[in-house]
């Protein structure tokens, strides 16, 4: 699944953010995200009734494959697995957290912002990581800095990644895909207006494909 899915993220290199404490809101806002062409969401566990909206869109969405965000320990890994998240992503890099995910045969994208968190990470096999929180940490040069020493490493920016940086993000090689919870503002959920979320998932696509030098 972990090279699949990488070619699924070269294709559509955007990860959203969806934090909902009601399914069916999570349910409707990865349906918008979809109808604007993106095909991976993360729901983020930082709701009390994240791990029911996390089942909620792998259930009734099977257009998008759904995955855990904000995972902090093994425990949430293996309740995240068992309501169908498809992937695993962390704030910071956990050893339990990457070998639940290993067990169960899933990508697992642990966040790191140091050379020593980024080497822990190598020696654990990995070779993609969340760079977060990206534009404190350093942003893009930070991200040439570790890709230069670090040359088989793929970095998934996240924090303070939105539509006026995404493209200078994805322009860099070492760039797999950027998360960012932009695509989903919440005053457009609180409206129920999903026709912008899926606008923004649209134009996140087109930014992409002119970063990747596909348009």
């Amino acid at each position: 699944m972990t090279t699949d899915f990488t070619k699924i993220l070269e294709a559509a290199p955007v990860v959203p953010l969806v934090k909902a404490d009601d399914p069916t809101i999570a349910v409707k806002t990865s349906r918008a995200l979809a109808a604007g062409g993106l095909t991976v969401v993360e729901v983020v566990f930082r709701t009390d009734r994240a791990l029911e909206c996390l089942k909620a869109v792998a259930d009734e969405v099977p257009e998008m494959i759904a995955g855990a965000g904000t995972v902090l320990s093994t425990s949430q890994a293996e309740a995240a697995f068992d309501a169908g998240a498809r992937f695993i992503v962390s704030p910071g890099l956990d050893d339990g957290v990457v070998a639940v995910a290993k067990q169960r045969g899933a990508p697992v994208y642990p966040g790191i912002v140091t050379p020593s968190e980024l080497q822990h990470a190598y020696n654990l096999g990995l070779n993609v990581v969340k760079f977060f929180p990206a534009t404190i940490a350093g942003g893009i040069p930070a991200l040439k800095a570790l890709s230069s020493v670090f040359r088989t490493m793929r970095f998934m920016p996240t924090g303070g990644v939105s539509a006026d940086n995404l493209e200078d993000f994805l322009k860099l090689p070492a760039v797999l895909a950027c998360g960012g919870s932009w695509l989903t503002p919440a005053d457009a959920i609180a409206s129920d207006n999903y026709d912008k979320i899926t606008a923004l998932a649209a134009e996140a696509l087109k930014i992409a494909a002119r970063a990747r030098g596909n348009q």
